[in-house]
């Protein structure tokens, strides 16, 4: 039988100058939903385009619609899924998600479309009645009882801090959502550091990444 006689003189354990490891953010990507059902092909005043948007608010997308593969990809990669309540946001979740889970937050909705009241003979598509109110919306504050731009705008602060603060932790954060609501997202981002990457524009099923600089 060997004894072994453990040494009586045993090395210091010096504390470890190792650097903790440095965790890099993850990416943020804001995507906007899918084409929607409700058909823009139309003409209609400014009271009819209250009841349409109301119709849009709760309507989901249009079938037989196809992610783009760019997207699925994003999806696939992100460590976190968000999307807003609205059907076609869910419904563009879902199509991307691959049965992933998905965090349905009201933080994501879109901004107020409130229209500013027009002759009944003056009519306009959907479309630009969107962009009518919008405008009126944003420079005149016109909100029709509804959230007013500066509240929509400390939502888009608060919502850009939840999004940072998931991606610090190293994972890539996807946002599925709405136009101009992702657009006062991003604008935030970039006031706390972050830079946009990638850009598709607006359009439906696009995407735009900002990474931390």
């Amino acid at each position: 039988m060997t004894l072994t006689t453990e040494p009586t003189d045993r090395p210091e354990t010096l504390p470890s100058t190792a650097a903790p490891a440095v965790i890099r953010p993850g990416a943020i990507t804001l995507a906007r939903h899918g084409e929607p059902a409700l058909s823009r092909k139309c003409l209609i005043t400014s009271d009819q385009y209250r009841d349409w948007w109301g119709r849009y608010e709760v309507g989901g997308l249009r079938a037989g619609q196809t992610p783009p593969a760019a997207l699925l990809s994003t999806a696939e990669g992100a460590g976190a899924i968000y999307c807003s309540t609205r059907p076609r946001a869910m419904e563009t979740a879902q199509a991307v998600s691959a049965g992933r889970e998905v965090m349905v937050d009201a933080l994501f909705i879109e901004a107020p479309l409130p229209p500013p009241k027009f002759p009944t003979w003056f009519k306009l598509s959907p479309r630009f009645w969107g962009v009518v109110s919008r405008f009126w919306w944003h420079a005149f504050d016109h909100h029709d009882g509804q959230e007013t731009r500066r509240e929509a705008e400390a939502r888009a602060e608060q919502a850009a801090q939840a999004l940072i603060a998931r991606a610090v932790t190293g994972q890539d954060v996807l946002v599925l959502a709405h136009g101009y609501f992702n657009h006062m997202v991003g604008k935030r981002l970039k006031a706390a550091g972050w830079r946009l990457v990638h850009n598709q524009g607006f359009k439906y099923w696009s995407q735009r990444r900002y990474e931390k600089r």
